[in-house]
């Protein structure tokens, strides 16, 4: 094959790919500094029955298996939180998809939020890691199983003596794994300007896990305020940091920082108001802008392993929002689910695609 063929004929494949909605692997390709995203409109709304009164559906995690997305969010109503889980073929889909609320299954009823989920592969186990007071999880076999999650254990036995220093008036929430060949990282926040790192190793997950240390911190909480996302890049030597912040104008939005290691020095990426990750700013509403919060959420992953890959190619994050008029209880404020999807890729030259 004549080396112009080639190409083209490699050309081909990637837009194939692209098209089927799997993730394409350009290897190498760096991220932007800049970021732009187009957003659906409230894809998932919260689903009540006869036991359940729910007002917000939030926090939302997601992985691709077996032919479907599975999505495990937090539910919120005046009286506190638990977890809901479901799944779909399509994003089309989501909103009809039927919403199993885990505390049926060993989880249990009481307080447990900010789930993430992840397939640990040398336990061939799904994990869900969740805030409950503490630092804890769940297994599972089959991710499609809701009633197949195991009772809630801890990370640690109490809060580690360094958030409690640390933490005033804040909460110790948003955990965070992700894993590389060595070692898995354990992150956290305090909602007071502190991000927090504690690791074990793979071979003792998901026990062992040292004392944490801060990972960052910054004086203006709001700043540095909570849900942070860990990722490696797809192709690259680097890792993905987001994290919550709260603007001036009272809105959230995400920072971003990147570093050659999960342990840092993490250097900033697209990390202020002017710049954001992810803000109302540089998010384009082609249904109407339905939210001005771009909150608590995770990326579509490049595969469902404790590595967390992304595809640097096919940015897509599923994201909490809410009406901009909607204000009273935070735990009763009306959150859905929408989806991002970024216009302004280095793969194809921006928004073409």
């Amino acid at each position: 094959m004549k080396p112009r063929i080639r190409h083209f004929a490699a050309v081909v494949s990637v837009v194939l790919t692209v098209l089927a909605g799997a993730p394409a692997a350009n290897a190498g390709t760096a991220l932007p500094s800049k970021f732009r995203w187009s957003s659906s409109g409230a894809l998932i709304a919260p689903r009540s029955d006869a036991t359940h009164a729910i007002d917000g559906i939030k926090d939302p995690t997601v992985v691709y298996s077996g032919g479907k997305y599975h999505v495990f969010a937090s539910t919120a109503n005046a009286a506190g939180y638990n977890l809901v889980y479901l799944s779909f073929a399509d994003w089309s889909q989501a909103g009809s998809a039927t919403q199993h609320y885990l505390d049926k299954s060993a989880i249990g009823p009481g307080y447990r939020a900010a789930p993430q989920v992840f397939y640990f592969a040398p336990q061939r186990k799904w994990y869900l890691v969740y805030q409950n007071g503490n630092a804890a999880y769940s297994t599972n076999t089959d991710i499609g199983n809701p009633n197949g999650w195991s009772a809630p254990k801890t990370f640690y036995s109490a809060m580690p003596d360094i958030i409690q220093q640390n933490i005033g008036s804040g909460y110790w929430v948003d955990m965070w794994v992700i894993c590389d060949a060595v070692n898995c990282y354990l992150f956290s926040s305090d909602d007071n300007g502190h991000l927090y790192r504690s690791q074990t190793t793979v071979a003792n997950f998901p026990g062992g896990f040292s004392e944490p240390v801060i990972a960052m911190q910054d004086p203006d909480r709001f700043k540095l305020f909570e849900a942070s996302n860990v990722y490696q890049v797809a192709g690259r030597h680097q890792y993905l940091l987001l994290v919550e912040a709260i603007g001036s104008d009272g809105r959230r939005y995400f920072r971003s920082w990147t570093s050659h290691s999960i342990a840092g020095t993490w250097t900033p990426l697209a990390a202020d108001e002017s710049n954001p990750f992810a803000r109302a700013s540089n998010v384009t509403f082609p249904g109407g802008a339905w939210t001005q919060d771009i909150s608590h959420g995770e990326m579509l992953r490049a595969g469902n392993d404790q590595t967390l890959p992304i595809n640097p190619c096919r940015l897509r994050y599923l994201y909490q929002g809410k009406d901009p008029a909607a204000d009273g209880d935070y735990n009763s404020l009306p959150w859905r689910l929408g989806l991002l999807t970024q216009t302004n890729s280095h793969c194809w030259g921006g928004d073409r695609w």
